[in-house]
């Protein structure tokens, strides 16, 4: 199983980024995929989770109605889309997958809000 993020990058308050995540070696379209996050000297959290077909989407509070999770099964690849950043954002985000009681993570990507 491979997980790689990608799409991170600086961006002022209020802007908006689209996280990539291409998965490898397991069969993508049969898996719930999540975003998690995890920010200077604070626990790793969970910010979306999307359903095996795509039609269930789930999210945290602190990002409902500003990021979008989506997924093409076609190419293996997870997508968060993220809108209005806020520099509390900030944050290494990472893709992940439970596959028989077992998380896989990626390598996460940097997202950086500041003006």
């Amino acid at each position: 199983v491979q997980l790689v993020e990608s799409g991170g990058g600086l961006v002022r308050p209020g802007g908006s980024l689209r996280l990539s995540c291409a998965a490898s070696g397991f069969t993508f379209s049969v898996y719930a995929m999540n975003w998690y996050r995890q920010a200077p000297g604070k626990e790793r959290e969970w910010v979306a989770r999307i359903d095996s077909d795509g039609v269930g989407t789930y999210y945290a509070d602190s990002v409902k109605g500003r990021f979008t999770i989506s997924r093409d099964n076609a190419k293996n690849t997870l997508y968060l889309q993220m809108n209005s950043l806020k520099p509390e954002d900030t944050a290494v985000y990472f893709c992940n997958t439970e596959i028989w009681n077992y998380n896989y993570w990626g390598q996460g990507t940097q997202v950086t809000v500041s003006s």
